[in-house]
């Protein structure tokens, strides 16, 4: 059986008290169970990036954007959420996902409301296309996508990751797709909505995507 990872115990933590914190007025079951089963499923083997450390990345970035949220416990759950169902060779991944929370969340004590907007939060990692204003969908988003801003050699091991985790997929063809998402991602006018990810994200992200992108089309 592979080690738990060396923040099992906090994430463990974190998440019971984020799931007290979420439910309706009504005391809920013990939260551990589904905290268990989540991150047993973000330590799946197949996974080089959607991993634990993807997870923690995401809830240490929302950290720092909670404030801009309407409802930072929603999107906190949605993080958790987001991709909990992950099979690189499937393309609904985003979709199990939410359908999983929609399940869980309320047979965990989560009122319906807060159920619904945590299922439109993942949904909406589909396209990171948040509408002007929605505050939830903003600060998950860039939290998300903060990836992308990393140093030189952080990016260089996402993007090793992600090549690693499409390790089926032949090189021209990997290559051709990625390139495909890194133009999508250049081309749209701000990768980053709350004022703190276009404050600090948005430039490196850009350098980190121009960089790979003309590396990709050099190898072609």
């Amino acid at each position: 059986m592979p080690e738990p990872h060396p923040a099992h115990a906090d994430l463990l933590a974190r998440w019971n008290t984020l799931l007290t914190s979420a439910r309706d007025d009504a005391p809920g079951p013990d939260p551990e169970p589904y905290g268990r089963d989540l991150l047993t499923r973000w330590a799946e083997p197949h996974r080089r990036y959607h991993t634990t450390d993807h997870l923690l990345a995401v809830l240490g970035h929302l950290d720092a954007l909670a404030a801009h949220a309407a409802d930072p416990d929603a999107v906190r759950l949605a993080a958790w959420f987001h991709d909990a169902v992950y099979r690189p060779d499937r393309s609904e991944n985003e979709e199990r996902s939410a359908s999983l929370a929609a399940r869980a969340l309320p047979e965990a004590g989560v009122g319906q409301a807060r159920t619904d907007e945590v299922v439109r939060l993942v949904r909406l990692t589909v396209g990171h296309d948040p509408a002007p204003g929605d505050t939830n969908g903003e600060a998950l988003c860039d939290a998300d996508l903060a990836v992308l801003a990393g140093s030189p050699d952080a990016y260089a091991a996402y993007a090793a990751a992600v090549r690693a985790e499409y390790g089926f997929v032949p090189d021209d063809a990997f290559t051709a797709g990625r390139a495909a998402v890194l133009r999508q991602l250049l081309g749209l006018p701000r990768l980053f909505r709350t004022p703190h990810g276009a404050a600090h994200w948005e430039a490196p992200a850009r350098r980190n995507l121009t960089t790979e992108l003309t590396l990709l089309d050099a190898a072609a």
